[in-house]
Parts: structure tokens; C-alpha cells; sequence
């Protein structure tokens, strides 16, 4: 039986080159504890003993947070997130069981890329998202500004010209500050709002929601760098069925931590995996996933860099479009 308490503890203080251990750990643990998961390894005449590498593992379809309850037998849910898919469609859901890991993940995740939330006064532009509580994200960013505590963080719907008023206040006393904000909100604010704050980390999340006419990740970045006059513009990569993010400070390249691996599986066999610089569909391990499933095959297609990190290029075909932090291209 897996110790969930130390397994959790050892992954967020593993060296990358000792995670290895630990995904074939949760695997064996996943595999015999997670029903929806153990089905559909049973229905692959996959023989989990029989398994010796993460390159081995099965990844499951994304697509089953629509239709089952990813969730260990042992565990209750704690907590529910969705996505927030488009009218008419069926939503992912995610049953959390244990919030403490999916904070402690967020934490550790976003210190590594940025350092301690409380040097940033939080500012959240999400308007699609705050109408639903069960959103990751909104989830996600009340975490950070909790930890933040500075009196200036706020979420914005569509008071835009208060949000400004204050990232005036903050420009002219040199706090750190970060915007996390979903595309079309955050260009929206910038048609009417520009303002020159180099020190400013804009941080977009994906997601014109049918509001603005879809774009690439790039000209969103360049409008937005033309806006507030900042040298680069970061992003998010996360997800409903994921609890971990990976971030990219520049030129849309993402970092994951130790705990959150990334794969290129080629769209025509999902048991074959590409080299670097090859496009496919991402596949992911979050180790944070522990009490549901760590073995996710998304929809999104990218590819990996020689220096590990990795690019989201758009969704693949015919998969359902929904509310996520990616730009089609």
C-alpha cells in the first residue's frame, strides 16, 4: 500500500532524476486502487506488474473526466472542479479528494518559477470565470492571493476602469504586481486602458471564450507588450484534470516542475512517442494527481525542446472545444 503522506512529502522535495521511482509507485498504487483506471488498463490487456518504465505506463484519455469519476476507492471528494467547456457541451470534472496537495503543489510550483507569492500584489482578470465556484483557476488564484495578503489584490469582472485606477496606484509606488487574466479580458483592458508599467507580470491564461476573434499566442503577446510596455508576456498551463501548472516566462516555452513530466505521443498511435522537436499530443504526468489518475492523454498538441521545455500549438483535431489557456493556432 502506498504512504500517501510520505510519497507526497518525497515528491516535492525529490531531485528530478529520483522521480522515476515514484511514477511507477503511483502507477502500481493507481492501478489497483483507481476503478476507472484499472478498467481501462484491463481493457488494454495491460499487466501492471509487467510495467518497468514511465515510457510503459498508459496514459488515460483525457475525455474520461467527462463521462466517469476519476477518484481512488479509497478517498472521498473533498472538492469538485470543472471546466468550463461551451454552451451545450459536457464539462470535465475532477473530484479532489485532498485540497492540501493541490495547494501545496500550486505553492511550490509557482515559487519555483516566480519566488514567494507574498512579494506580489495580485490582480485577477477573469471574468468567464468567476461566475462558476467551481472554476480551477478562480480556485488556483484566490490560493495565490491568500498566500499574497497584500490589501490591493482583487478580483475584476468587467469593472475595468477600477482595475486600472489601481494598477495606476501600483505603478506609481513600484509594487510588484501581477496580472493573471484570460485573453480577451486581458486585451480588452488593454484597448482601454494602456498604460506604461514595465515592472508588470501579465500573465495570460488562454481563452477568447467567443468574445474576440481568436488569435495566435503571439500577436496576443505582442498587442499586450505594446500595451503596458513590458519586455515579455508570461503564461499558464493548466488544467481541470490536472493539479499542478507549468509556466512560461518568454516566448511561450512552459517549465514544469520535477513533479509534472511531459510527453509527445504521435496522433495516429498513442503508444508511439516522438522525439524532441516533433509535433504530436501531449501527454502528462502529474504526480500531484495522486488520489485520481497521474496518467493523463490531453487533447492539446505541442512538442518539447531539446532543453525541456515544451510548446502548446493548438488542440487536435476533433476533440471538443472548451474554456482552456491555449490559443489555437
Amino acid at each position: 500500500m502506498l504512504d500517501i503522506p510520505g510519497f507526497i512529502s518525497a515528491v516535492f522535495t525529490e531531485k528530478p532524476e529520483g522521480i522515476t521511482h515514484k511514477i511507477l509507485e503511483v502507477f502500481h498504487h493507481q492501478a489497483v486502487n483507481v476503478p476507472v483506471y484499472r478498467d481501462f488498463l484491463h481493457y488494454l490487456d495491460v499487466t501492471p506488474d509487467h510495467i518497468r518504465s514511465a515510457q510503459e505506463i498508459p496514459f488515460l484519455p483525457i475525455s474520461t473526466f467527462k463521462t466517469h469519476q476519476v477518484l481512488s476507492s479509497q478517498m472521498q471528494p473533498a472538492t469538485l472542479f470543472e471546466s468550463s467547456g461551451t454552451t451545450g457541451s459536457q464539462v470535465s470534472r475532477h473530484f479532489v479528494a485532498d485540497t492540501g496537495i493541490y495547494r501545496e503543489s500550486l505553492v511550490k510550483g509557482f515559487t519555483r518559477a516566480y519566488g514567494n507569492p507574498d512579494t506580489y500584489c495580485i490582480l485577477a482578470l477573469l471574468p468567464s470565470y468567476l461566475e462558476r465556484q467551481t472554476s480551477s483557476l478562480v480556485h488556483m488564484t484566490r490560493e495565490l492571493m491568500d498566500i499574497s495578503g497584500h490589501p490591493m489584490n482583487g478580483f475584476f469582472l468587467d469593472n475595468l476602469a477600477e482595475m486600472a485606477g489601481r494598477m495606476e496606484v501600483l505603478r506609481e509606488s513600484k509594487t510588484p504586481t501581477l496580472i493573471i487574466g484570460v485573453s480577451f479580458a486581458l486585451l480588452d483592458l488593454a484597448d482601454r486602458f494602456p498604460m506604461y508599467f514595465p515592472e508588470l507580470i501579465v500573465m495570460e491564461t488562454g481563452g477568447m471564450k467567443g468574445r474576440r476573434e481568436e488569435i495566435t499566442r503571439e500577436a496576443l503577446h505582442e498587442q499586450l507588450k505594446r500595451a503596458f510596455g513590458v519586455a515579455q508576456v508570461h503564461s499558464e498551463y493548466g488544467m481541470t484534470e490536472l493539479l499542478s501548472q507549468a509556466y512560461a516566462p518568454f516566448d511561450g516555452l512552459f517549465s514544469a516542475p520535477p513533479w509534472m513530466q511531459v510527453f509527445v505521443r504521435d496522433p495516429e498511435d498513442p503508444f508511439t512517442y516522438l522525439e524532441s522537436g516533433k509535433t504530436g499530443c501531449l501527454n502528462i504526468i502529474d504526480l500531484a494527481n495522486v488520489h485520481s489518475c497521474s496518467f493523463i492523454a490531453t487533447d492539446d498538441l505541442g512538442k518539447i525542446h531539446a532543453d525541456g521545455r515544451f510548446e502548446v500549438l493548438g488542440r487536435y483535431d476533433h476533440s471538443d472545444v472548451r474554456g482552456c489557456n491555449l490559443l489555437t493556432l
